[in-house]
């Protein structure tokens, strides 16, 4: 283990950090909010607002819109920051892309986004899934435009190529924090791995947007965020979101601090200035949160690029 990596891992844990306002949100219960949760239990689908204690759940589902998670609600991993449960998962429902169809055309979506569990049991790490359901959603909801988050597949042979030759919109994989804290955050993925999924999406379709998000509070250090921009413009990143970690429970790692609303329009204006199409950078950005205008504004960005 490097120096580095032995300060990180014997480093004091801070004491209890409050909550700032700016963190605090609104609990919905207007009707809309209430008919997405009935509608999601209907089909049985899954979503990471809920699984991951989104805190701007109460926001999107009040509009009606929801990111679903795919492949089930149990991960074969168990990354500190995530809530998502950890665990042997269940067998793959076949049924699941015309469920998904199906919410996303009762909730009339023009944008989806689509997630899932990391599935390290599966052959293709649940690629060929994410697929089907790129496919039964452009038969279904032609009109909808698709962003996928996966996982990162690694070892998972042909498994990037399986769901980038399926089209979607937006290819979203998270960084999710800087290399040098990846071993405490995020066992068992790979900070250059993740890069080269990103890498290769872009390769194998110019035309898909990529786009990647990462966490502050976690103990990162501003040089470091700024090399890890360098890192996703060298792969040709076209979105970066940025926002801060919120622990969800006392067994997930500790919050090193809340970061300043100022400091998240610092981390943008430096973002930009690295040539991203689009930066959304604060307190409470989330990687699918304000997806459809997000993906509205990619366009318009890309077009202007292209114009000139």
């Amino acid at each position: 283990m490097s120096d580095s990596l032995l300060q990180i891992e014997n480093a004091p844990r801070p004491a209890h950090v409050r909550k700032p306002p700016w963190l605090k949100v609104r609990i919905s219960s207007s009707p809309a909010f209430h008919d997405t949760r009935r509608l999601m239990r209907r089909l049985g689908l899954n979503t990471v607002c809920e699984e991951a204690a989104c805190p701007n759940i109460s926001e999107c589902w009040a509009q009606k819109h929801a990111t679903v998670m795919i492949l089930g609600a149990i991960c074969t991993r168990a990354c500190a920051f995530c809530n998502v449960a950890t665990g042997t998962p269940l067998a793959v429902d076949r049924d699941e892309p015309a469920h998904l169809a199906e919410a996303v055309g009762e909730l009339g979506l023009r944008h989806v986004v689509v997630t899932s569990v990391d599935r390290d049991d599966l052959e293709d790490g649940g690629a060929g899934h994410f697929a089907a359901c790129i496919r039964e959603l452009r038969t279904h909801a032609p009109q909808t435009t698709i962003e996928v988050l996966t996982p990162d597949f690694r070892r998972k042979h042909g498994a990037i190529e399986t769901v980038t030759d399926a089209r979607p919109d937006v290819y979203n994989h998270n960084l999710e924090t800087v290399p040098s804290l990846y071993r405490r955050v995020r066992p068992g993925a790979s900070y250059r791995h993740s890069l080269a999924l990103l890498r290769r999406v872009r390769e194998r379709d110019p035309a898909i947007f990529t786009k990647s998000g990462i966490m502050l509070g976690l103990g990162e250090e501003r040089g470091e965020v700024l090399a890890l921009m360098d890192d996703l413009r060298a792969s040709e990143v076209d979105f970066l979101t940025i926002g801060q970690y919120l622990r969800p429970t006392q067994q997930h790692i500790e919050v090193a601090r809340y970061v300043e609303p100022a400091e998240f329009d610092d981390f943008a204006a430096e973002a930009q200035s690295r040539g991203f199409l689009l930066v959304s950078s604060s307190p409470l950005t989330r990687s699918s949160y304000h997806a459809e205008a997000d993906f509205a504004r990619l366009r318009e960005a890309r077009q202007a690029a292209a114009a000139g």
